[in-house]
């Protein structure tokens, strides 16, 4: 999971970022997820991943308890206490959403979600934001 900012209006628009891997995975684990989330294992993540191929700034990794439902239209997720989203409904008017998000073009939801973050130096909390649910399932090159 990655809390992540970026500002358009900065030169290059450069990714700030810290990522969260699950600490019940092994040191062999976290260090195998944290190479492909990173891009350093080559692969579709340097196509796919802007914080890996766009100029970015990676604050820390951190182990973490990754917990999520998937309850459509009202699922969450959230890493340790730094760290949650929350969808509180789908958006009435469902429209045709595309993004170049990994997975954005399978069919799904867009939904209305809250975010918050206090894993500084990015923390927020954002309420009544857009989301997208849908069905995942990632693989690479």
């Amino acid at each position: 999971m990655l809390v992540s900012h970026y500002d358009d209006d900065e030169a290059g628009s450069p990714w700030d970022f810290v990522l969260f891997l699950d600490e019940a995975a092994d040191e062999r684990q976290r260090e195998a997820l944290e190479a492909i989330f990173l891009g350093r294992s080559g692969g579709t993540p340097l196509r796919q991943f802007p914080w890996a191929f766009k100029p970015s700034r990676l604050f820390e990794v951190r182990a973490a308890a990754i917990e999520i439902d998937h309850t459509p239209r009202r699922g969450w997720f959230r890493a340790g206490r730094d760290v949650e989203v929350r969808v509180t409904g789908p958006v009435a008017d469902q429209e045709p959403v595309t993004c170049v998000i990994p997975g954005h073009h399978e069919r799904g939801t867009e939904v209305v979600a809250d975010l918050s973050s206090t894993a500084t130096p990015i923390a927020y909390s954002l309420r009544g934001r857009c989301g997208y649910e849908a069905s995942f399932a990632y693989s690479s090159d």
